[in-house]
């Protein structure tokens, strides 16, 4: 049974937690705080993130915090944020894409996108190709994105990126979470063929007691937890992310989640990817698509 007891050492290396004010984000912040890091809170509202470095300096950890505004639906304040932290921080050992938006009404992101896969991924897949360079020359940097179980469910639309058609929020979200391990998987793909450092690695948090789902009607919201079961503490939903974030162990282009039911509770473990996650052609058209849109180019890769 892996826990937060089992991270090694931290002190000394810089952490990236976007969304780390609440939920699975507050808690991977937390444990990376407690064993010494210099965690950064990437968060949207300023005045939260303050918030929750207030909470977790109440809670202690031997490490530091900090925190930056990090608005993931503009893809100028993601370079703005890069600009920003690159001018003032010299290493990058840890980014951990874990902020999310799940179900809300329909609605876009600044530059026209459908506003969790703006989000989710494309948000993300911007802010890591501005930080690649950083990171990569970081000695034994990681790459963490979080992604869920709903990836199951999930299919990638290119006709519909922006709702050009209908919206379907639980769809839309099941798209932009597999969109995450299409990213983790083609990402740590051109790291290999580039013979780059740094590995990226997929997470899933199972089910969960978060804001997360606050967007849900409470009708649907309880017929989904009568199909997952109990659902757990956000510190349990975020020692995934933890164990790839930390774990020797953790294996590159893989997805860690839980070790009981499925998936959706218990301890980390590596996860079996559904088949059509493995679909390396549609992961690298979405890639391409998204260094198109977003004018994010990774530079060795």
């Amino acid at each position: 049974m892996w826990t937060k007891n089992n991270i090694p050492d931290q002190s000394g290396k810089i952490i990236i937690v976007t969304g780390a004010n609440a939920g699975i984000g507050f808690e991977t912040a937390l444990a990376l705080y407690e064993t010494g890091a210099h965690v950064l809170l990437a968060c949207r509202s300023m005045e939260n993130a303050e918030q929750a470095i207030n909470k977790l300096k109440e809670k202690g950890g031997k490490g530091t915090l900090e925190a930056m505004q990090l608005d993931l639906s503009d893809l100028n304040a993601i370079k703005q944020f890069a600009d920003d932290f690159l001018k003032t921080h010299h290493q990058l050992d840890i980014l951990i894409n874990n902020a999310g938006v799940m179900v809300p009404p329909a609605s876009k992101t600044v530059q026209g996108y459908e506003l969790q896969f703006g989000v989710n991924f494309l948000g993300h897949f911007a802010l890591t190709g501005y930080l690649y360079p950083l990171i990569n020359i970081t000695p034994n940097s990681r790459i963490v994105t979080v992604s869920s179980m709903a990836y199951l469910r999930g299919a990638i639309d290119f006709e519909n990126l922006r709702s050009e058609k209908d919206y379907d929020p639980m769809r839309e979200y099941a798209q932009s979470k597999l969109a995450n391990i299409f990213f983790t998987r083609e990402l740590q793909r051109r790291i290999v063929s580039a013979g780059d450092q740094t590995v990226s690695i997929a997470a899933q948090p199972g089910a969960n007691k978060t804001e997360l789902a606050r967007h849900m009607d409470a009708e649907v919201f309880e017929t989904a937890k009568k199909r997952v079961g109990e659902l757990m503490d956000p510190w349990q939903g975020a020692l995934p992310s933890l164990f790839a974030a930390t774990d020797l162990n953790a294996k590159p282009a893989e997805l860690y989640g839980h070790d009981r039911d499925g998936g959706y509770r218990g301890y980390p473990a590596l996860a079996e990817l559904a088949p059509h996650a493995l679909d390396n052609a549609t992961a690298k058209k979405l890639w391409d698509w998204a260094e198109k849109e977003t004018g994010v180019y990774y530079p060795t890769i």
